[in-house]
């Protein structure tokens, strides 16, 4: 039987009435679809919906963010700071830390319940048709997609901040013709989908940049830049590279953040800019989100002020990016950070170190099953005293027998605890780091997988 052919479930009908009940069965229509780690290159149905729905996504500009790390938080920078320029946004993001409906924002905020559903069954008939003419169903992301661009278009939102799901060139959310193209450092991530090189990874993100547009380039690896410049070179298109035309030109730590002077596209610098963020890779995502909206209001192209600076200061002071740094409890300190790869966990480190000052800091540590893990337990051994192995509640985590292994090999056995339930796993972590107490600058580390931070952010949430 074809995927096609394949009947979708049908929703309870007394769902209609409970807004949870509703959005239940609405999640279990798209988890029966192809999963987000599923890929086949092709935008044939996604482009199929958006003609069906009438192009929504051409109701707004867009400004299109892909990149291996940084990419949520830099989205969540770039709304901040055109919303303080008084522009209705919407925002597109992914994955989600603990509901699915902080993939569509709007004016800041995720969805409610009820709009989410009333999005979905806006859309359902629509789905039906295109799944009927095409090969293959449309997948979990590709309807979600559908969904944010047409709900920005109902809104109406004036811009859109997009993040790719994965890749770039065949990534669903490429159906849209964005001025303004960020991407942010390029590492190894995906390798089996996108390639086992930089150069080969950016050939497939560098395809958000299109004729014409500005492109806001990090900091790449050799072969990565190379390919960037290329493409865009090939597709006119202007390019502001961070080091060059833009960029951090000073930071200090503060208490609760970091305090920056960052130079725009304009040549412009913006001092005493206060980011509620740790970390040298936020102050980096700072100064592109920066670039982004200036290159937007055409700032250093089509105009020379500069953006107003106190909107700016205001804009970044109010910045948060759950799960990310995220100090979620004291008495000890519980950090949140959805590092899952080596080079995540680099900067994660490295900040932890600059701006935490531990004397004992234990981690807890589930993984997916299709990441370099061992690469992320080198980058953390350094900063870790002990490290507490899990794994969260779903068909991706990482086998937790193998991770032990590779926490083993590493960290040494004195240093490795397995605890298969995430719960046990921070009660474990939390008594290794009181036996230092906290007046001794103890705390617990939980990363490894966006999806382990949000299980864990459920848990130690106030509700």
């Amino acid at each position: 039987m074809s995927d096609a052919s394949r009947s979708t479930p049908q929703p309870d009908p007394s769902a209609a009435e409970d807004p949870a009940a509703a959005m239940r069965a609405v999640e279990v229509e798209l988890t029966s679809r192809w999963p987000e780690t599923k890929l086949e290159p092709s935008l044939d149905r996604i482009a199929a919906l958006m003609d069906i729905l009438g192009q929504p996504q051409r109701a707004y500009p867009a400004i299109h963010i892909t990149g291996t790390n940084g990419k949520t938080s830099t989205a969540r920078m770039i709304e901040q700071l055109l919303r303080h320029f008084e522009l209705r946004t919407g925002r597109y993001t992914s994955p989600h830390v603990e509901s699915v409906t902080e993939r569509i924002s709007l004016d800041g905020e995720p969805i409610s319940r009820e709009l989410f559903v009333e999005t979905y069954r806006d859309i359902e008939p629509y789905i039906a048709m295109v799944d009927a003419a095409q090969p293959i169903r449309l997948s979990f992301f590709e309807i979600l997609t559908g969904m944010a661009y047409a709900a920005f278009a109902e809104a109406p939102v004036d811009v859109a901040i997009v993040e790719v799901g994965m890749g770039g060139s065949w990534d669903a959310t490429n159906v849209i013709d964005a001025p303004v193209a960020v991407i942010t450092p390029i590492s190894l991530d995906h390798t089996d989908k996108l390639g086992d090189t930089p150069g080969k990874i950016a050939t497939e993100k560098s395809g958000i940049i299109k004729k014409g547009s500005l492109a806001i380039v990090a900091q790449q690896p050799l072969d990565a830049a190379e390919v960037i410049l290329r493409h865009a070179a090939e597709h006119d298109a202007v390019v502001a590279r961070e080091g060059m035309e833009f960029g951090v030109v000073h930071r200090d730590m503060a208490i609760g953040g970091q305090l920056l002077t960052l130079r725009g596209v304009s040549g412009q610098e913006y001092d005493e800019v206060f980011i509620p963020l740790h970390g040298a890779h936020q102050a980096q995502n700072a100064a592109l989100a920066l670039a982004a909206v200036e290159g937007f209001f055409g700032v250093g192209i089509a105009r020379e002020q500069p953006l107003d600076i106190d909107k700016v200061r205001a804009a970044f002071s109010g910045v948060s990016s759950p799960g990310r740094l995220e100090v979620i409890r004291r008495s000890p300190t519980i950090v949140l950070d959805a590092a899952h790869n080596p080079s995540g966990a680099r900067a994660t480190a490295d900040a932890i170190s600059e701006s935490f000052g531990f004397s004992r800091l234990v981690g807890v540590i589930g993984t997916s099953g299709d990441k370099d893990s061992s690469g992320l337990l080198e980058a953390l051994e350094p900063v870790l005293a002990e490290v507490v192995i899990t794994k969260n509640s779903t068909q991706r985590a990482t086998d937790i027998d193998r991770l032990a292994e590779e926490a083993v090999e590493i960290f040494g056995a004195d240093r490795v605890l397995v605890e298969p339930r995430l719960d046990d796993a921070i009660d474990a972590a939390v008594s290794l780091a009181e036996e230092v107490g906290d007046l001794g600058g103890s705390g617990v580390l939980i990363t490894g997988s966006i999806i382990t931070v949000g299980e864990a952010r459920i848990l130690l949430s106030p509700r």
